[in-house]
């Protein structure tokens, strides 16, 4: 049975479980700014922004912890794997240290893991050599069980970092059904990422205590004010 992380018990806890999502299509530089000054002030783990915005965004960030993080292939997954490649390595040229990849669905749909694993691990291999996480999406709104299952056995055997629920702009969101999935399915080194209609602390710590130990959210300021409250912190 794999291992449930310890569930938060002050906002400073919480918040360095949080990737801040800035990844409207419509984001402006000042809403980067503002994104970016936010996390910086709460300590959250991470800022996950577009590909464009990550030179901007380490720059910003620099002289904080926080790491700055981007998607690839994002947010259909079906790029050209050579193309989602050139992608991560201009992102991790660019200051990102997280790479948040989303799957090939159709292949997903198809059965074919072994085109899945190939081309994740391809990226998994140029991660690794910058020092670098990968987490891997599956858009759990658009698979069944039982192929959710075996990509995240796959993702285990090549041994990911992450694996995420949602890219947040597909018909559905994380559930607790399928955190608690990718968890049991997971070996315990490969960490679950909740992502997708986060909004409040109740879900925030229903998703941890169903195995998740990273939230993706664009409501951050949101739940750490409710956080601070529940907690009786003062800002």
């Amino acid at each position: 049975m794999p291992n449930r992380p310890p569930l938060p018990t002050s906002p400073a806890e919480l918040a360095g479980l949080i990737d801040h999502a800035l990844l409207s299509p419509t984001l402006r530089e000042a809403e980067l700014e503002t994104g970016c000054a936010l996390a910086a002030q709460e300590g959250v783990a991470s800022v996950c922004v577009r590909p464009c915005s990550v030179a901007r965004a380490k720059k910003l960030l620099q002289g904080s912890a926080v790491k700055v993080g981007t998607v690839i292939g994002f947010p259909q997954g079906g790029h050209h794997p050579d193309i989602k490649l050139a992608e991560s390595a201009r992102a991790l040229a660019d200051g990102a240290s997280e790479l948040d990849m989303v799957i090939n669905l159709g292949w997903a749909m198809d059965r074919d893991y072994a085109q899945i694993t190939a081309e994740v691990d391809r990226i998994l291999h140029l991660t690794r050599r910058n020092g670098a996480i990968l987490k891997v999406i599956l858009e759990t709104a658009k698979l069944p069980s039982d192929i959710k299952t075996e990509i995240c056995k796959s993702m285990g055997n090549i041994g990911v970092d992450f694996v995420k629920t949602s890219t947040g702009y597909a018909e559905g969101g994380a559930t607790l059904e399928d955190v608690t999935l990718l968890r049991q399915h997971s070996p315990n080194q490969v960490q679950v990422k909740a992502s997708g209609g986060i909004r409040t602390l109740e879900q925030s710590l229903a998703f941890i205590q169903a195995g998740a130990t990273r939230l993706g959210t664009g409501s951050t300021e949101a739940l750490m004010n409710a956080a601070r409250a529940a907690w009786n912190h003062p800002a």
